[in-house]
């Protein structure tokens, strides 16, 4: 099983993701926040944290998306967004792993694009959780015959 980044302390309501969108008000934090809410509504299990200064969605400990404003644009990044499906080609990126797409307000968004990259993310965190606990159920039950 591959490994993957993963991260301690997430939690169904982080503070310090609640005071970074508090600290920000205009379209940039408009625009952060609509998208924000789109990772956070993929399913009761999202729980989220902030890492390297930006909200993080994810799936247990194993993070699949993130908002961060900046001067003049928002990204909404893919944790491992170079493994997904991107047809209409609007992720940015060239590390092993990491991609995002920029926003900026008065431009309009490929939204259907956005947001189902936001939905294969979300489902590739949720099996690969699921996948890594039926593997600890497996060596659990092979170490078990042991006995």
């Amino acid at each position: 099983m591959e490994v993957r980044l993963t991260f301690n302390g997430a939690a169904p309501e982080d503070p310090a993701v609640t005071d970074w969108f508090a600290a920000r008000n205009g379209p940039l934090a408009a625009l952060a926040f609509e998208w924000w809410v789109c990772m956070r509504g993929r399913g009761e299990e999202v729980l989220e944290l902030l890492h390297d200064g930006c909200p993080v969605a994810c799936i247990e400990d194993v993070p699949f998306a993130y908002v961060n404003a900046f001067t003049r644009h928002v990204n909404v990044g893919f944790f491992n967004g170079a493994f997904l499906p991107d047809p209409a080609g609007v992720l940015i990126g060239t590390g092993k792993r990491m991609r995002h797409v920029k926003l900026w307000p008065d431009v309009e968004t490929a939204a259907d694009a956005l947001t189902e990259l936001i939905r294969a993310a979300y489902r590739d965190a949720r099996e690969y959780v699921s996948a890594r606990v039926g593997a600890c159920a497996g060596s659990i039950t092979r170490s078990m015959r042991g006995r």
